[in-house]
Protein backbone atom coordinates (compact mmCIF):
# COMPACT_ATOMS: atom_id res chain seq x y z
CA UNK A 1 0.00 0.00 0.00
CA UNK A 2 1.15 3.35 -0.86
CA UNK A 3 1.58 5.93 1.75
CA UNK A 4 -0.89 9.07 1.28
CA UNK A 5 0.88 12.18 1.24
CA UNK A 6 0.52 14.07 4.59
CA UNK A 7 1.96 17.17 5.86
CA UNK A 8 3.47 15.18 8.06
CA UNK A 9 5.87 13.37 5.81
CA UNK A 10 6.72 15.82 3.13
CA UNK A 11 9.49 16.73 5.74
CA UNK A 12 9.83 14.54 9.01
CA UNK A 13 10.26 17.08 11.54
CA UNK A 14 13.06 14.67 12.52
CA UNK A 15 15.07 15.48 9.90
CA UNK A 16 14.10 19.27 9.71
CA UNK A 17 17.53 21.38 9.87
CA UNK A 18 18.25 24.81 10.35
CA UNK A 19 19.17 25.05 6.13
CA UNK A 20 15.52 23.52 5.48
CA UNK A 21 14.27 26.14 7.80
CA UNK A 22 15.81 28.84 5.92
CA UNK A 23 15.07 27.56 2.40
CA UNK A 24 11.63 27.66 3.60
CA UNK A 25 11.69 31.45 4.73
CA UNK A 26 14.05 32.29 1.34
CA UNK A 27 10.99 30.71 -0.45
CA UNK A 28 8.07 32.65 1.19
CA UNK A 29 9.76 35.85 1.01
CA UNK A 30 9.97 34.88 -2.37
CA UNK A 31 6.04 34.27 -2.63
CA UNK A 32 5.90 37.45 -0.84
CA UNK A 33 7.78 39.10 -3.55
CA UNK A 34 5.17 37.64 -6.14
CA UNK A 35 8.06 35.36 -7.52
CA UNK A 36 6.37 33.14 -10.23
CA UNK A 37 8.86 30.59 -10.05
CA UNK A 38 8.68 30.01 -5.97
CA UNK A 39 4.87 30.54 -5.74
CA UNK A 40 5.16 27.59 -8.11
CA UNK A 41 7.46 25.45 -6.19
CA UNK A 42 5.65 26.24 -2.77
CA UNK A 43 2.42 24.94 -4.93
CA UNK A 44 3.89 21.90 -6.01
CA UNK A 45 5.41 20.91 -2.41
CA UNK A 46 1.55 21.40 -0.57
CA UNK A 47 -0.67 21.03 -2.67
CA UNK A 48 -0.79 16.79 -2.94
CA UNK A 49 -1.18 17.24 0.69
CA UNK A 50 -3.76 19.94 0.93
CA UNK A 51 -5.44 18.01 -1.96
CA UNK A 52 -5.47 14.78 0.35
CA UNK A 53 -7.34 17.13 3.54
CA UNK A 54 -9.88 18.29 0.67
CA UNK A 55 -10.61 14.86 -0.86
CA UNK A 56 -11.07 13.19 2.44
CA UNK A 57 -14.48 16.13 2.88
CA UNK A 58 -15.22 15.94 -0.90
CA UNK A 59 -15.12 12.17 -2.06
CA UNK A 60 -16.36 12.03 -5.14
CA UNK A 61 -16.69 15.71 -6.68
CA UNK A 62 -13.52 16.22 -8.15
CA UNK A 63 -14.14 19.45 -9.69
CA UNK A 64 -15.07 20.88 -6.11
CA UNK A 65 -12.09 19.80 -4.66
CA UNK A 66 -10.13 21.47 -7.58
CA UNK A 67 -11.85 24.60 -7.34
CA UNK A 68 -11.49 24.45 -3.28
CA UNK A 69 -7.81 23.93 -3.54
CA UNK A 70 -7.53 26.86 -6.74
CA UNK A 71 -9.12 29.12 -3.50
CA UNK A 72 -7.13 27.62 -0.34
CA UNK A 73 -4.04 28.28 -2.07
CA UNK A 74 -4.87 31.58 -3.14
CA UNK A 75 -5.58 32.31 0.57
CA UNK A 76 -2.24 31.23 1.05
CA UNK A 77 -1.00 33.24 -1.31
CA UNK A 78 -2.52 36.30 -0.12
CA UNK A 79 -2.13 36.01 3.68
CA UNK A 80 1.61 34.87 2.99
CA UNK A 81 2.78 37.69 5.15
CA UNK A 82 0.94 37.32 7.90
CA UNK A 83 2.51 34.04 8.53
CA UNK A 84 5.15 34.81 11.44
CA UNK A 85 7.36 31.38 11.79
CA UNK A 86 6.26 31.10 14.60
CA UNK A 87 4.46 27.67 14.59
CA UNK A 88 5.08 25.00 11.51
CA UNK A 89 4.58 26.36 8.50
CA UNK A 90 1.88 22.87 7.34
CA UNK A 91 -0.14 23.41 10.15
CA UNK A 92 -0.68 26.62 9.19
CA UNK A 93 -1.32 25.88 5.28
CA UNK A 94 -3.73 23.07 6.56
CA UNK A 95 -5.79 25.58 8.62
CA UNK A 96 -6.79 27.27 6.02
CA UNK A 97 -7.08 24.72 3.69
CA UNK A 98 -9.59 22.85 6.14
CA UNK A 99 -11.42 26.50 6.58
CA UNK A 100 -11.45 26.88 2.85
CA UNK A 101 -13.23 23.31 2.54
CA UNK A 102 -15.88 24.20 5.45
CA UNK A 103 -16.71 27.90 3.74
CA UNK A 104 -17.76 25.09 0.86
CA UNK A 105 -19.36 22.88 3.05
CA UNK A 106 -21.45 25.72 4.44
CA UNK A 107 -22.52 27.19 1.24
CA UNK A 108 -23.33 24.16 -0.41
CA UNK A 109 -24.77 21.63 1.79
CA UNK A 110 -28.67 22.65 2.47
CA UNK A 111 -29.59 19.23 4.40
CA UNK A 112 -28.94 21.00 7.76
CA UNK A 113 -31.64 20.35 10.25
CA UNK A 114 -32.40 20.95 13.80
CA UNK A 115 -31.88 17.86 16.24
CA UNK A 116 -32.25 17.22 19.60
CA UNK A 117 -29.35 16.19 22.16
CA UNK A 118 -28.11 12.91 21.51
CA UNK A 119 -26.19 10.38 23.61
CA UNK A 120 -23.02 8.60 21.93
CA UNK A 121 -23.43 5.33 21.13
CA UNK A 122 -20.56 2.83 21.40
CA UNK A 123 -18.63 2.06 18.73
CA UNK A 124 -18.61 -1.73 19.23
CA UNK A 125 -19.67 -3.77 16.27
CA UNK A 126 -20.17 -7.47 16.85
CA UNK A 127 -19.83 -9.75 14.35
CA UNK A 128 -16.05 -10.11 12.61
CA UNK A 129 -13.10 -8.18 13.06
CA UNK A 130 -12.52 -4.38 12.41
CA UNK A 131 -8.59 -5.31 11.90
CA UNK A 132 -9.67 -7.50 8.66
CA UNK A 133 -10.50 -4.15 6.61
CA UNK A 134 -7.58 -2.84 5.27
CA UNK A 135 -7.35 1.45 4.97
CA UNK A 136 -8.72 1.84 1.79
CA UNK A 137 -11.81 -0.14 2.76
CA UNK A 138 -12.30 2.21 5.40
CA UNK A 139 -11.88 5.11 3.54
CA UNK A 140 -14.24 3.69 1.05
CA UNK A 141 -17.06 3.34 3.34
CA UNK A 142 -16.44 6.52 5.27
CA UNK A 143 -16.60 8.61 1.69
CA UNK A 144 -20.23 6.99 1.25
CA UNK A 145 -21.16 9.15 4.15
CA UNK A 146 -23.56 11.67 2.72
CA UNK A 147 -21.67 15.38 3.07
CA UNK A 148 -22.43 17.10 6.21
CA UNK A 149 -22.24 13.57 8.70
CA UNK A 150 -18.59 13.16 6.45
CA UNK A 151 -17.77 16.88 6.99
CA UNK A 152 -18.27 16.52 10.97
CA UNK A 153 -16.45 13.49 11.61
CA UNK A 154 -13.71 14.43 9.37
CA UNK A 155 -13.28 17.29 11.38
CA UNK A 156 -14.24 15.63 14.84
CA UNK A 157 -11.81 12.55 14.60
CA UNK A 158 -9.56 14.24 11.85
CA UNK A 159 -8.82 17.78 12.40
CA UNK A 160 -9.30 17.04 16.64
CA UNK A 161 -12.06 20.24 16.64
CA UNK A 162 -14.69 20.31 19.45
CA UNK A 163 -18.44 19.99 18.55
CA UNK A 164 -18.66 23.79 19.47
CA UNK A 165 -15.95 24.38 16.59
CA UNK A 166 -17.66 22.82 14.24
CA UNK A 167 -20.62 24.32 14.72
CA UNK A 168 -19.22 27.51 14.49
CA UNK A 169 -17.53 26.70 11.42
CA UNK A 170 -21.00 24.50 9.52
CA UNK A 171 -23.13 27.12 11.02
CA UNK A 172 -24.81 24.79 12.73
CA UNK A 173 -25.38 24.28 16.59
CA UNK A 174 -23.66 22.07 19.00
CA UNK A 175 -26.59 19.19 18.91
CA UNK A 176 -27.03 19.00 15.30
CA UNK A 177 -22.47 18.52 15.31
CA UNK A 178 -23.16 15.37 17.71
CA UNK A 179 -26.21 14.42 15.94
CA UNK A 180 -24.45 14.32 12.42
CA UNK A 181 -21.17 12.63 14.52
CA UNK A 182 -23.33 9.80 15.62
CA UNK A 183 -25.53 9.24 12.71
CA UNK A 184 -22.21 8.85 10.84
CA UNK A 185 -20.77 6.43 13.46
CA UNK A 186 -23.95 4.64 13.28
CA UNK A 187 -23.63 4.41 9.55
CA UNK A 188 -20.40 3.21 9.48
CA UNK A 189 -21.14 0.90 12.20
CA UNK A 190 -23.98 -0.72 9.84
CA UNK A 191 -21.80 -0.56 6.89
CA UNK A 192 -18.62 -2.02 9.07
CA UNK A 193 -20.71 -5.15 9.95
CA UNK A 194 -22.47 -5.51 6.61
CA UNK A 195 -18.90 -6.02 5.52
CA UNK A 196 -17.04 -8.16 7.74
CA UNK A 197 -19.93 -10.77 8.24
Amino acid sequence: MTEAITFSNIIPASERSASIESELYLLVKECIAHNRSAQKKLYDIYAPAAYGIIKRYLFSNDTAANEILNDSFYKIFTKLEQYSFQGAFEGWIRRIVVNTVTDYLRKNIKDVQQHKEVQPEDGYVEGGSVENLCYKELLRLVHTLPEMQLAVFNLFVFENYSHKEIGTLLNINENNSRWYLNDARRRLKEKIQSVIE
